[in-house]
C-alpha cells in the first residue's frame, strides 16, 4: 500500500530555534522564544533533520505506533523493534521505505506512514522592518520573495535596504556583491527591497538556506536632509526606496525660498574614514528648468541651497557632526 505525506501545519507554532545576537565582532545562535512562521508551500520532498518532530503510524507495530518522536542533533532516531535508523537527510518518503524495510524482519507487509508534527530543522531568522519578525522554517526550495512573504512582507516606513547573512559552512552567497565579513564567518550581501517585491531583480531573488539571516532597514536610518533656503526644511524619509532626486526632495521642502540661489546649491554627504565633507554642485535652476538631468540622493545626503539673503536657517535636524559645515555653505556662496 503506497503511503502518503500529511504535513501538520497547525502544529508548527511551537518555539523554534536561532536569533541572531551579536556581541562585539563574534556572532552566536541563541534559543529564543520565537513562534515559527509557516509557508504555504507544498512540503513534498521535505527534508528532515535534528529537532523535527514526526509521528510514525504502523499497522500490527504500536511499539512505534502514534508516538511523537524528536530527530536527534545527530539525525538520528531510536524505535523499539527496529533500533537506531539515520532519518537527517532523508524526505519523508525515504524513511518510510527504510522503516518499511526495517519491519519487514517482524512483519510480513509492513504499512508504515511518516507525518511531520514539527518543522525545526530548516530555521531562517528574519528581523528588522518586517511585519513578524522572528525565526521562520523552511518547507523546501524557497525563494528570498517567498522568506519576505512568511514574515508578512516590510512593513509601513520600512528602509530600502534588505541584508543577507550566510554562514560560510553552507556556501557563499550567489550573488556579484556578496562580502566575506570581517569575523570570516559569514557572506553577505545587500539588496534592495522594492526591486525583489516588484521582481524587477530576478537574479537577486535567490534560493534560501537554513540558517541564513535576513533583515530589512528600519526607514527612519534612510534619511535625507534639504536645508538652506527652502519653505520647509526638513530630514525626508527614503522609505523602501534606495534614492530620492533632487526635485522631489526640494518638492518635499516645500519648494525654494525668495531668495535662494538656486545655481549655487550643493549636495553634501560624509565619506566613510575621511574627516572632509564631499561636495557636488548642483545647478536647480537648470534642472527645474530640463537642461540638465535630475541628480539622486543617497541615504543621509543634504541639499543645501544658499540663500543672498540675511535670513536665519535651521539645522538642528542634521547630523552635528555636519551642521556647522553645512551652515556654513548657506551662507557662503
Amino acid at each position: 500500500m503506497k503511503s502518503y505525506l500529511r504535513i501538520e501545519l497547525a502544529s508548527l507554532i511551537r518555539p523554534s530555534l536561532a536569533v541572531l545576537v551579536a556581541l562585539g565582532l563574534g556572532v552566536f545562535y541563541v534559543a529564543a522564544q520565537q513562534p515559527a512562521i509557516i509557508g504555504t508551500q507544498d512540503p513534498s520532498g521535505y527534508v528532515l533533520g535534528p529537532n523535527d518532530e514526526i509521528v510514525i503510524r504502523a499497522i500490527d507495530a504500536p511499539e512505534i505506533s502514534d508516538k511523537p518522536i524528536l530527530v536527534g542533533a545527530n539525525g538520528n532516531i531510536t524505535l523499539p523493534m527496529i533500533g537506531r535508523v539515520k532519518a537527517g537527510g532523508l524526505t519523508v518518503e525515504q524513511l518510510e521505505a527504510e522503516l518499511t524495510t526495517r519491519l519487514k524482519a517482524f512483519i510480513q507487509e509492513p504499512q508504515i506512514s511518516v507525518t511531520v508534527t514539527e518543522v525545526r530543522s530548516q530555521p531562517v531568522s528574519v528581523f528588522g522592518a518586517v511585519t513578524k519578525p522572528g525565526v521562520v522554517q523552511l518547507t523546501g526550495r524557497q525563494t528570498l520573495y517567498e522568506v519576505l512573504s512568511m514574515a508578512g512582507g516590510p512593513r509601513d516606513g520600512a528602509g530600502s535596504i534588505l541584508t543577507i547573512m550566510r554562514p560560510l559552512q553552507n556556501g557563499e552567497i550567489p550573488l556579484p556583491d556578496a562580502k566575506i565579513d570581517p569575523t570570516g564567518r559569514f557572506s553577505s550581501a545587500e539588496l534592495n527591497v522594492q526591486e525583489i517585491l516588484e521582481g524587477k531583480n530576478q537574479a537577486a531573488n535567490i534560493l534560501i538556506k537554513a540558517n541564513d539571516i535576513i533583515s530589512v532597514s528600519e526607514g527612519s536610518s534612510n534619511m535625507v536632509y534639504v536645508v538652506g533656503d527652502v519653505q520647509h526644511g526638513g530630514a525626508f524619509t527614503l522609505g523602501a526606496q534606495r534614492n530620492l532626486s533632487v526635485l522631489r526632495a526640494l518638492s518635499l521642502a516645500g519648494g525654494l525660498g525668495r531668495t535662494a540661489k538656486p545655481e549655487k546649491a550643493r549636495i553634501v554627504h560624509e565619506v566613510p574614514g575621511q574627516t572632509n565633507l564631499s561636495e557636488i554642485p548642483v545647478n536647480l535652476q537648470q534642472i527645474l528648468s530640463g537642461k540638465v538631468k535630475d541628480v539622486q540622493l543617497g541615504p543621509d545626503d543634504i541639499l543645501v541651497v544658499p540663500t543672498s539673503g540675511r535670513k536665519a536657517f535651521t539645522t538642528t535636524f542634521i547630523p552635528a557632526t555636519v551642521s556647522t559645515a553645512v551652515s556654513a555653505l548657506i551662507y557662503h556662496y
